[in-house]
């Protein structure tokens, strides 16, 4: 009980504090936005005021996972037979159904819910354990949700783009979104001890990694926007339930794409 409560109060203090850069750096991007800049400074992106900020951290990231998170990745790749990788990556999926039930039911998404709920039972009972994926056999594709698409839902904007040290490409409203679903909402990883979690955890960062290897290949010109193009698409994608809408990052066909875990 005491853990659960210490939980809630860092949820809430987190949730505060994403929410008071959200609006002060709301006013400053409507500022800029109205206001002509000097000649000759470079033009602020309404989307991503904090560019400079933003790339001196991306930088950093880019230097561990080159130095460390990718070459563990690689050798993860080059060792686990694909049967087993494919398992491992369908056992870590079977656990957010209960994130995406909860946000389900939070957008009042009653299909989503149920079939959620489906997916993890027939995953878990007829799947091992959710190292099979039967549900999609059994035509029940994953419906993500996520806290910070439930946000989304009920109107709270994204704020401008925001790069995390470690945890990569963000929004006030995304990162709200994590803390909110990895503290405060019910999670499936409640009921493993803390020092296994730990170690299931290093195994679900390093398999993700590696899934994301082959996507490497579509990334094209500056990394940097690449990547936050695809991120912002890809999360706009998924508030909108996959309706297209006009993206204002889209400035060529090789940068219009939304991949699953940027």
């Amino acid at each position: 009980m005491k853990y659960l409560f210490i939980r809630r109060w860092l949820i809430a203090i987190v949730t505060s504090l994403a929410m008071a850069v959200l609006f002060p750096a709301s006013q400053a991007t409507a500022q800029t936005m109205k206001e002509p800049a000097p000649e000759g400074s470079v033009p602020v992106d309404p989307k991503d005021p904090w560019e400079n900020w933003n790339r001196k951290v991306y930088n950093f990231n880019e230097t561990i996972d080159r130095w460390f998170l990718k070459p563990v990745a690689q050798a993860y790749r080059n060792f686990t037979p694909r049967l087993i990788d494919r398992g491992i990556t369908n056992f870590f999926n079977n656990l957010t159904e209960l994130r995406n039930f909860t946000n389900s039911v939070l957008q009042l998404k009653g299909e989503s819910a149920v079939v959620a709920v489906g997916r993890f039972t027939f995953n878990t009972t007829f799947g091992l354990l959710g190292l099979i994926d039967v549900a999609t056999a059994f035509e029940l594709p994953e419906r993500p949700e996520d806290f910070g698409q439930t946000l989304g839902y009920w109107g709270a904007g994204p704020g401008p783009y925001l790069m995390l040290p470690l945890f990569g490409p963000s929004t006030p409203r995304h990162f709200t979104g994590f803390v909110t679903d990895g503290f405060a909402l019910p999670s499936a990883w409640d009921a493993v001890e803390s020092h296994e979690a730990y170690s299931a955890r290093a195994l679900q960062i390093v398999d993700k990694r590696a899934d994301l290897i082959p996507a490497e290949s579509f990334i094209s010109g500056d990394r940097y926007v690449f990547l936050r193009n695809a991120f912002l698409q890809r999360r706009e994608f998924l508030i909108n339930d996959g309706k297209v809408v006009n993206d204002p990052f889209a400035s060529g066909n090789d940068e219009n794409l939304m991949l699953d875990d940027f």
